[in-house]
């Protein structure tokens, strides 16, 4: 569903604060995201939900289509537009431990992870979340939430336990497993509808984990995914990994590095999951030390001038040889791929796959390919650089929202399948009835496609 833009956007109203149109100062930086940069009408960044009511209410009077924006690191842009409203949450990242005994925490959506990290440690907790301190919550909740923890304490949404929703119609809902239990279950996982202002999570007592990457010598690519693999079918819930490859560039050869988090409560434990890892390959780089949790998560690093990251991703049930040897060709065929696998499994696994819109349980592996393309490279040339993907993906039986690089019907139907969608489509008409796109942070609008 889509709202036709104006040609002339009325001026803005007041109480939606802070409001930036075309030619304001910090209209161009507002405009932009991690991997877009777009046109909107107008810009708002509320401070709280009264704001919010106002902007929604805004954009559902002068037809504007809403994208709502967290971090702004979603793969497909969707955290700005052109023509349309864009609803800056970034005021509104407060966190606040409201439940000691149970450890919840209450988070504004547009707070970044690495403000989440940094404020709970001092109380000797941490939320399973992604893992780059600039991506906001709200995005990544919403989507899923595939993290440094996430084979011990499963899913960012398998953590939420309430989240404050305005709606289209400008009411300010609370939804939990007791009231809008529908709009609960699609909140976790299936984007959002409406726009999220603030989330409850159970946190999880965290201290020092024992962190980083082994880095080996890419002579044969197979036998390393392999050992990779075999140990981490065998491993604690606690020790989380992925896997990255690299294509040979710049007279360099291919690389193979693995990354760990051992969340183990014993440092002995922790060691002892990591230790076989090293006897993978040759090791050339090891920096596995113990840390403190925030400092798993990097700052995210930024594109050569005039490129861009063409990505796509797919969840295998299992990483079986035929899906090994696809990796393989993938980044040493004619047009490599940068590959990375990232163990699932562990706590993901326990949840039902009709629990949540998230419904892919049983997958072992999330595997994501990527190639640097120009920014203006049409279609077809990304296609090409991405030639090879397509026999990984072959062997997926699905997608993961947040890392989706496109947003198409075909993506849609590869992030959720048949049932959930149906059913994601169904709480999408109950609480959007045609007044405002189904929007949320940094994922495609489950209403958005052929709804």
């Amino acid at each position: 569903m889509s709202i036709q833009t104006p040609r002339t956007a009325a001026p803005a109203p007041a109480g939606m604060g802070e409001a930036l149109a075309p030619g304001d100062d910090g209209y161009d930086d507002a405009r932009r995201t991690v991997f877009a940069t777009g046109r909107p009408a107008l810009v708002v960044r509320p401070h709280d939900e009264a704001e919010v009511a106002v902007a929604v209410a805004h954009a559902a009077r002068e037809g504007l289509a809403v994208s709502v924006r967290s971090g702004g690191h979603g793969l497909t842009g969707r955290a700005t537009n052109d023509g349309g409203l864009v609803i800056d949450l970034r005021h509104m990242d407060a966190v606040q431990v409201v439940d000691p005994h149970r450890r919840v925490v209450r988070v504004g959506a547009g707070a970044t992870w690495g403000r989440v990290a940094a404020a709970l440690a001092p109380h000797g907790l941490a939320i399973t979340a992604g893992d780059t301190a600039g991506v906001g919550v709200g995005g990544l909740t919403l989507g899923g939430g595939i993290g440094w923890m996430v084979r011990r304490h499963g899913l960012t949404v398998d953590n939420l336990v309430a989240a404050r929703v305005v709606l289209a119609d400008g009411r300010t809902v609370v939804a939990s497993a007791d009231a809008h239990a529908g709009l609960f279950w699609a909140l976790r996982g299936g984007g959002g509808l409406g726009v999220v202002t603030s989330l409850d999570l159970v946190a999880a007592r965290v201290g020092d984990v024992l962190f980083g990457s082994l880095t080996f010598a890419a002579d044969d690519l197979a036998r390393l995914v392999v050992g990779w693999r075999d140990h981490l079918r065998g491993a604690d819930d606690e020790l989380s990994s992925t896997l990255v490859l690299a294509p040979a560039a710049g007279g360099g050869p291919a690389s193979a590095t693995v990354l760990v988090c051992a969340s183990h409560d014993d440092p002995a434990a922790a060691a002892r999951s990591v230790e076989p890892l090293r006897r993978l390959g040759t090791v050339v780089a090891d920096t596995v030390a113990t840390v403190p949790y925030a400092r798993t998560l990097a700052e995210g690093g930024h594109h050569p001038p005039g490129v861009r990251l063409a990505a796509r991703n797919v969840v295998v049930p299992r990483l079986d040889d035929d899906v090994v040897a696809a990796l393989v060709a993938a980044v040493e065929g004619d047009r490599p791929t940068m590959v990375g696998v990232r163990a699932l499994g562990g706590a993901v696994s326990r949840v039902l796959p009709d629990e949540t819109a998230f419904a892919h349980r049983d997958a072992e592996a999330l595997v994501v390919g990527g190639a640097l393309v120009p920014l203006d490279a049409p279609g077809a040339v990304v296609e090409d650089a991405l030639a090879r993907w397509r026999d990984v993906a072959a062997h997926g039986s699905g997608a993961y929202v947040n890392f989706q690089g496109t947003a198409t019907d075909a993506d849609l139907r590869a992030a959720y399948p048949p049932t959930t969608l149906a059913r994601l489509r169904a709480v999408a008409r109950a609480y959007d009835p045609g007044t405002l796109v189904a929007c949320h942070l940094g994922a495609p609008p489950v209403a958005g496609a052929g709804a």
